[in-house]
């Protein structure tokens, strides 16, 4: 009988064999990992609510704003070209006296006729009156009324590089007169007269600029 075997239980369970099974704690390694993942949640947790409240005293959070106010600045400062067109008349609006200063026939008429074609209405053709009748030593006059100063009269000096433009106050109606002086020759190409009014009508870059800089 082995010296293992219970007193008074004979050799039925007996216990042979010279290795005997061993009482072990239970392992607690699953544990051990979750309190590391646990541990390391935590930390990556902390560290991101610090950058956070970094980013809200420092004032990093409002680049995104700045970035929207920049973008909407930029379209407040880029508005479409039919914004910014000036309201000038079409030549079909405006109707044109060609008025002769100078001592050459026909000048008047061969000018008118040229107008024409370019789109603009005809009025009176004829020879300048006696306050201008050889009188004009330049290219020209263009003569209107106050308010033709700044949209009907630039139109038509887009056709006649260098005539001089005059607004009298006392005058009425819409018409307007292009009066011919002695260096008068011909009126510029058309090329060159669409050029200049398309220029003239172009949007104007300077309000872009300005509201851009107020950004």
């Amino acid at each position: 009988m082995s010296m293992l075997t219970p007193p008074g239980m004979g050799g039925q369970y007996r216990i042979t064999g010279d290795k005997y099974p061993r009482m072990r704690r239970p392992r607690r390694r699953g544990r051990l990992v979750f309190a590391i993942v646990a541990s390391a949640a935590a930390v990556g947790l902390i560290g991101w609510g610090s950058l956070q409240l970094i980013d809200v005293f420092t004032g990093r959070g409002g680049k995104s704003s700045a970035s929207g106010a920049k973008a909407d600045c930029a379209t407040k400062a880029s508005p479409s070209p039919a914004a910014n067109a000036k309201a000038l008349p079409q030549p079909a609006q405006i109707t044109v006296n060609v008025l002769n200063a100078t001592p050459r026939s026909g000048l008047a008429k061969e000018t008118a006729d040229e107008l024409k074609k370019r789109g603009f209405h005809i009025g009176t053709v004829g020879n300048a009156t006696q306050e201008f009748d050889k009188k004009v030593k330049g290219i020209g006059v263009l003569l209107g009324p106050k308010t033709a100063l700044d949209t009907t009269l630039p139109v038509l000096g887009t056709q006649l590089a260098g005539v001089d433009r005059r607004a009298d106050i006392s005058r009425t109606g819409a018409s307007v007169d292009l009066i011919l002086g002695d260096k008068f020759k011909s009126l510029s190409s058309k090329a060159d007269a669409d050029k200049a009014l398309a220029a003239l009508t172009a949007p104007a870059p300077a309000a872009d600029k300005k509201a851009g800089k107020n950004c």
